[in-house]
């Protein structure tokens, strides 16, 4: 026998055709002496049926069938009798009449539900990824992976349509300072050095636009060791493209482009124009760097009016140079006593010591506990800055402007999500631009690149830099924003050899750091570098964000663990000696 058809193919039109079928067994059912099994494969589910009546023998090997056996059948397709059709198959119109069956392989009963629906999906992750390959026959995860390919089938022929040429980086390459921990690699012929494995294809696909490539793209591997969340692993899939002969504006078009042809194509859906916001308006508004648009809940700045109050809490903030913002929950006006107690708490973990809220009852009237703090004049000035009507409840916070800005955008996301706005099926982008080019770290006690140390400043505070202003100097730096989560980033780069070498100095990399982390780099631009820049989007965000999915685990085929591991393969693992001594490696491990 060969196969025929797959599994989700077949239809009415097929009827009275004689159809060979491979596939594993999703489900048995014995109704009445006839066998009913659903046969699944990648691409669909069929069912097929094993009648005594039409071969007694075939229906004796059926009989020992069991879910995630491998068969291959041979039938007739016959049409199923009015009012028996499955909706819920694109099979469902018909079935098979099975003449020949064979068993090509058996199975033990499989530690997963693997026909289960993804909301009834109950295993824990480490299950999950102890069977992998069983968690991959799911078709809720198949579906995942599909559409995953698609996406990339249709990002290569984008760029290739827009003159970019795929070209490939090195995987072994120099470590570097800034950004996350490298992974190492040690060297078995250069004892006692070592690789790592790229963060980002960064000053490689830069070094390609200095070599006069033009347009490079590629789907890049990347590694960073660093805490793990839903939205992080420690390897995962870029989008990489450069440029060269540009400006910032013709970087965000180009990809405006591909929300359009590319995305907007796969998940059918109209895109308008994508909205250019300023770093400090996204964190005036919205209190993050990576704004949610699906709904209207901005956040106002209040502290002009909480500066003359009585209440201390707002007044001695604004005094010591702190902020007072403050944001309408629509339609909130009956939250609970405990709800408040508990957002309270809530934004207590972003730095917030506390959360002022106010009632806009009928008639707009204002009602709060601490009302004998405010003047008539006062609350009802508080309630039109923030556009607050009857029925919502407004909230306040005072802090640091830092602080501030954290703690309500999160307590805006927060009210979000308890009135159920952020809808999955919404789509809003935006290109958050305007960021500052240092951001001074509390810990390092120095200032830091915001993005890397190959970025430009916009070209009006150039000068401002090189005379030492950092905390002032805004970078032609751009981030694209999908439903609050930032799928991909990128700037102009600096291209003049001078000034990045000055920004590693303002960085506080001496001369000799310079020339042993980037003088391959450095050294690359006294040659002709011409105006370039670029962006990378992450794959497996762009495709779960797009699907309103938070983690991207279920769109990547192996994935680790929140340890970083893999407890299919058992990776990180020991290793032999024999290739430790080969490597020029001892460990002083301390054991548990």
């Amino acid at each position: 026998m060969k196969r025929t058809h797959n599994c989700g193919e077949l239809r009415k039109g097929d009827t009275g055709k004689i159809v060979s079928l491979c596939g594993w067994v999703d489900r048995r059912r014995d109704l009445g002496g006839v066998i009913f099994v659903d046969l699944r494969d990648k691409y669909g589910k069929t069912q097929v049926v094993f009648d005594p009546a039409r071969n007694v023998d075939v229906h004796k090997i059926a009989d020992s069938l069991r879910n995630e056996f491998v068969i291959q059948v041979t039938g007739e397709v016959q049409s199923r009798p009015e009012g028996m059709q499955n909706e819920k198959l694109s099979t469902g119109d018909i079935d098979v009449k099975i003449d020949e069956l064979v068993i090509l392989n058996k199975s033990e009963n499989p530690p997963l539900a693997i026909n289960d629906p993804k909301e009834e999906c109950k295993e824990n992750d480490d299950l999950r990824l102890r069977y992998r390959y069983l968690d991959l026959r799911r078709p809720w995860i198949q579906k995942n992976l599909m559409l995953k390919s698609k996406l990339l089938g249709e990002t290569h022929a984008f760029f290739r349509r827009n003159g970019f040429e795929e070209i490939e980086t090195p995987v072994l390459c120099k470590s570097t300072p800034e950004g996350a921990r490298d992974y190492i690699v040690p060297s078995r012929v250069n004892p006692g050095k070592f690789y790592a494995l790229p963060q980002s294809p960064q000053q490689y696909k830069q070094l390609l636009m200095i070599a006069g490539m033009d347009r490079y793209y590629q789907i890049a591997k990347c590694f960073r060791d660093e805490d793990l969340r839903a939205d992080r692993q420690p390897e995962f899939t870029q989008i990489d493209l450069e440029m060269s002969f540009v400006e910032q504006n013709d970087v965000m078009a180009m990809l405006d482009n591909y929300v359009k042809e590319v995305l907007a194509k796969i998940w059918e859906f109209e895109v308008p124009e994508i909205p250019r916001i300023k770093y400090s308006e996204a964190m005036l508004r919205y209190g993050s760097d990576k704004p949610d648009l699906r709904f209207d809940l901005p956040i106002s700045d209040v502290s002009n009016i909480a500066a003359n109050v009585d209440f201390a809490v707002f007044k001695s903030t604004v005094a010591n140079k702190g902020v007072v913002r403050g944001i309408a929950a629509k339609g909130c006006v009956d939250f609970t006593r405990k709800q408040i107690d508990d957002l309270t708490s809530y934004v207590g973990r972003y730095g917030s010591k506390g959360l002022v809220w106010m009632r806009v009852k009928d008639g707009d009237e204002v009602e709060t506990q601490v009302a004998k703090f405010f003047t008539t004049e006062q609350l009802n000035a508080l309630r039109d800055a923030v556009g607050g009507k009857a029925g919502d409840m407004m909230f306040f916070i005072a802090g640091s402007e830092k602080v501030a800005a954290n703690a309500m955008g999160q307590l805006r996301l927060e009210i979000a999500r308890i009135k159920g706005l952020m809808n999955s099926d919404v789509r809003k982008f935006a290109w958050v631009t305007g960021f500052p080019m240092f951001e001074y770290s509390e810990t390092e006690k120095r200032f830091m690149s915001m993005h890397h140390p190959f970025t430009s400043p916009i070209p009006e505070h150039l000068d401002m830099m090189l005379g030492g202003n950092l905390s002032d100097c805004e970078a032609q730096a751009y981030d694209l924003v999908l439903n609050g989560v930032e799928i991909g980033g990128g700037s102009v780069r600096i291209h003049n050899p001078e000034v990045q070498e000055k920004v590693f100095r303002l960085l506080g990399l001496s001369e000799t750091q310079v020339k042993e982390k980037f003088g391959f780099f450095v050294d690359a631009f006294k040659f002709g570098a011409p105006p370039h820049g670029g962006l990378a989007l992450g794959l497996d965000r762009v495709v779960a964000t797009m699907e309103g999915q938070d983690s991207i685990r279920d769109f990547i085929a192996f994935p680790k663990n929140t340890s970083a591991s893999s407890p299919m393969d058992q990776c990180p693992s020991e290793v032999d000696t024999i290739q430790l001594l080969e490597t020029h490696i001892s460990l002083n491990v301390q054991q548990k």
